[in-house]
């Protein structure tokens, strides 16, 4: 599917070289310090998107003069399982003039403004498949154009009865974030994206990129979709946006190969209460464990999905092995489960600790295929908190 737009407005031929220049994917550290608390990434290798920082903040950015532009067509590959996530970003005038693209709903999403004027426009096939996708940008008279594949994704026409303007100036490049205020966004969309970037090509520039991060994370050669815990990281929620369903209670349902698993799946504790509800993986004993307080209820590890619902005076448990089937049903001795829930928080790869700060210990190492809150899957990247989480992809 593709999409063509004609707009009156500023003219914005010479735009183009911002939209086509933004192109900056693809980055490998050099490990090479500018004085600046900045490393230089040169413009080669395979990158993860999704490393730690301010989910807005640029992975790595750089700033070109306009004059140096020559080349008006730039192409990557990209790999993700994430829906949505920013992939790209360049402005001009000191970010007055600026374009993004993005992932939203699985297809590519072009926003621009230019002299104040916005556009934004969406289409072409999905890209969250897992598979390494070619896109290009380029250059056709008023046209710019994404192709995926190598077929048309998406066309963006404008005309303007103006005169056009030389720019002059710097171009300022950003990949994985926004050097703007996320409120001048046309189309609103969650940023972090959970993806690998390679084989860039971009305008004729092999400038060194800056990065802030001590380290890049690695990209993994084969992904298969689901949630991944490296042993440091983990994702934490309000328990407050999970409405409580007043017949069922609360119902979580988690897949995965708990005898390929570690430590905390999740915990939930309402602050200055005692009473800590957790289910924990445990590798010398080779068993997983529910624990309501002093309740346990013990399970196999070999179990591959488990679904745990929480009611006013009832905890039922059900795994799959190989079919799911009913493994215990007990009455609550702690009615104050429930009412845990309603004030607190719901940790996913952590173990919950006192207080607001403490966000957790014996941390989770493994790959959950599949986790739903309340019969709804649970997207990481939602979380008031996260750390060191692949919110959408594991390594095969």
């Amino acid at each position: 599917m593709h999409w063509r737009m004609a707009l009156l407005g500023k003219a914005m031929a010479d735009g183009l070289l911002l939209t086509l220049g933004l192109t900056l994917l693809a980055c490998g550290a050099r490990g090479q310090g500018n004085g600046r608390g900045m490393r230089e990434v040169s413009g080669g290798a395979t990158v993860y998107l999704g490393q730690d920082r301010d989910i807005w903040r640029p992975l790595i950015h750089t700033t070109v003069n306009l004059s140096e532009v020559s080349s008006i067509k730039s192409s990557f590959q990209v790999r993700t399982f994430d829906p949505e996530g920013t992939i790209f970003y360049g402005d001009t005038k000191d970010g007055e003039d600026w374009f993004v693209l993005s992932l939203r709903d699985g297809v590519p999403l072009m926003q621009i403004s230019k002299d104040g004027m916005f556009v934004s426009v969406a289409g072409g096939p999905k890209l969250d498949d897992g598979k390494w996708h070619t896109l290009e940008v380029s250059s056709h008279g008023k046209f710019v154009i994404l192709r995926v594949d190598g077929s048309s994704g998406l066309e963006v026409g404008m005309q303007s009865k103006r005169t056009e303007e030389v720019i002059s100036g710097e171009l300022r490049l950003a990949l994985g974030g926004i050097l703007i205020d996320k409120d001048n966004m046309i189309v609103e969309f969650q940023p972090q994206m959970d993806g690998c970037v390679r084989e860039g090509s971009w305008l004729s520039h092999s400038v060194p990129w800056e990065t802030e991060a001590d380290e890049l994370w690695p990209c993994y050669p084969n992904i298969q979709p689901g949630s991944y815990f490296p042993g440091a990281g983990f994702a934490i929620f309000n328990t407050s946006v999970f409405p409580v369903d007043t017949d069922n209670g609360v119902k979580i349902e988690l897949a995965g190969d708990f005898s390929q698993m570690d430590g905390t799946v999740f915990s939930f504790k309402a602050p200055g209460q005692e009473l800590t509800v957790a289910l924990v993986v445990n590798n010398d004993t080779k068993e997983v464990t529910l624990t309501l307080g002093e309740e346990k209820i013990s399970m196999r590890k070999t179990v591959k999905r488990l679904v745990i619902t929480f009611q006013t005076e009832m905890l039922q448990v059900f795994q799959e092995e190989p079919k799911l089937t009913e493994l215990k049903a007990i009455s609550l001795t702690n009615p104050g489960v429930l009412s845990t829930w309603r004030e607190g928080r719901l940790a996913i790869g952590s173990l919950l600790g006192d207080g607001e700060d403490n966000v957790g210990s014996h941390f989770l190492t493994g790959c959950l295929k599949k986790i739903q809150v309340q019969g709804k899957d649970l997207d990481l990247d939602s979380a008031a908190m996260r750390k060191s989480v692949s919110s959408h992809s594991c390594p095969a």
